[in-house]
């Protein structure tokens, strides 16, 4: 079994909770003094006030979009690159950006294990002395920098191979050594065999930590066949570490510095345990203090603790993303608005947005979960929801009332059936 970073992963889940709690309010007034974004959208938001839970949940979430919209707008006016999300400047403290997709630019500070890679490391077999090869980028995305100041505070030595140049990958491999490799799942395998094509053993490599795309048991297998035990981890350019597997190989254990909700998709509602929704992370990082930053992916929190020793929560790991905005008949019909239409129907418990037929020609009815009722009052309730689908989408839609957890557990708010040929 892989060793633990520090006590706080077998802390008594009780203490965890309530550390964490107790460091939100002065994370919450911290990024409204500090983060001009966070000023404005906290505004009139008593931080002393978000002990819980519950109080987190009723501040706004902050998804990507708005990330990306918010540094553009500044950058036009000429104001902060970051948008006002981060309380850096430029200058000693921040050493580097970096830039996502988007593109969304990102800050890094100076304080150790800056993204809080070193957890999933030590998670996944590495050790102090050892000799890591990074084959994440170096360049624009922060990923190869997350895993070497991660390695770095574990104490290990890393060589930045980056991406690419696959014969130089394993001739670097062959003569270093490396007790293991941190980079996606997929260049991995290239780098083996592209090694076997060219008749070189690499005996040294016995573990890794990948991330940055899908890692199905079947990839997983492959690399156990070769000797590589092989563990992902879930993080993103925005927070960091976010939750990271272990030697147990039952979910992935949630990081110790941040606090993860599951909301459904479209709204900042925390769903039941077990149910899937979309990750929503509070980051206690003082240097970018993001709050309740909605991340786009869909998973789910498992229930009892990892047999690996560690306390925290565990999630099911990445299982799709979380923006199922499509357009129908030329109009945009979002998540969002199938929870709006939910919320003004307390006997509807779930629902699901089912588009069909052929472009052009396409059709919508919304599956719902109700309270079990009397066939007038069903009746009612199928009128009264097909007038509040037009008046909120602007758009007709049949309603079709569902036994109560009957609808698939997969996250999915909206379903596109159509036909695409």
């Amino acid at each position: 079994m892989n060793s633990h970073l520090d006590a706080l992963e077998t802390r008594a889940p009780l203490v965890r909770e309530a550390a964490l709690l107790a460091a939100l309010p002065a994370q919450i007034a911290h990024a409204q003094k500090h983060a001009p974004a966070f000023a404005q959208s906290l505004q009139g938001v008593q931080a002393q006030d978000i002990t819980s839970r519950a109080a987190l949940a009723q501040l706004p979430v902050v998804r990507k979009h708005e990330l990306h919209e918010r540094q553009k707008a500044s950058r036009a006016s000429g104001g902060s690159v970051f948008g006002g999300f981060s309380t850096l400047n430029f200058g000693q403290k921040m050493p580097r950006v970096f830039a996502s997709p988007g593109p969304i630019y990102e800050p890094e500070g100076v304080h150790t294990d800056y993204w809080r890679m070193a957890r999933a490391m030590a998670a996944a077999g590495f050790k102090s002395g050892e000799l890591i090869h990074n084959c994440f980028s170096y360049h624009f995305t922060p990923a190869g920098s997350m895993m070497e100041t991660g390695a770095h505070a574990l104490g290990c030595t890393v060589f930045a191979g980056g991406i690419g140049q696959t014969e130089q990958q394993v001739q670097a491999m062959a003569e270093l050594a490396p007790a293991g490799y941190v980079g996606t799942p997929s260049f991995l395998k290239i780098i083996f065999e592209k090694a076997q094509e060219m008749g070189v053993a690499l005996p040294s490599v016995q573990k890794a930590l990948v991330t940055g795309e899908a890692f199905p048991p079947s990839l997983r297998d492959w690399f156990t066949q070769r000797g590589v035990a092989a563990y992902q981890c879930y993080a993103t350019a925005d927070v960091g570490l976010i939750a990271y597997e272990t030697s147990a190989r039952q979910g992935l254990v949630l990081d110790e510095g941040v606090i993860l909700e599951i909301v459904r998709p479209g709204t900042g509602d925390p769903v039941p345990e077990g149910e899937v929704g979309e990750v929503v992370v509070t980051s206690l990082n003082p240097d970018y203090p993001l709050i309740r930053f909605g991340t786009g992916d869909l998973s789910a929190i498992l229930s009892g603790q990892c047999p690996s020793g560690r306390t925290h929560q565990r999630i099911k790991g990445w299982m799709g993303r979380a923006d199922q905005t499509t357009k129908v008949r030329g109009m945009f019909v979002h998540p969002g608005q199938v929870a709006e239409v939910v919320r003004r129907f307390p006997s509807a418990l779930r629902a699901r947005l089912v588009v069909q037929g052929e472009m052009a020609n396409d059709s919508m009815a919304l599956h719902v979960e109700a309270a079990e009722q009397t066939a007038t009052a069903q009746t009612t309730l199928i009128s009264q929801m097909s007038q509040a689908i037009r008046d909120i989408t602007k758009l007709r839609a049949d309603v079709l009332l569902v036994a109560p957890g009957s609808l698939p557990n997969d996250g999915k708010v909206i379903e596109d059936a159509r036909s695409y040929q």
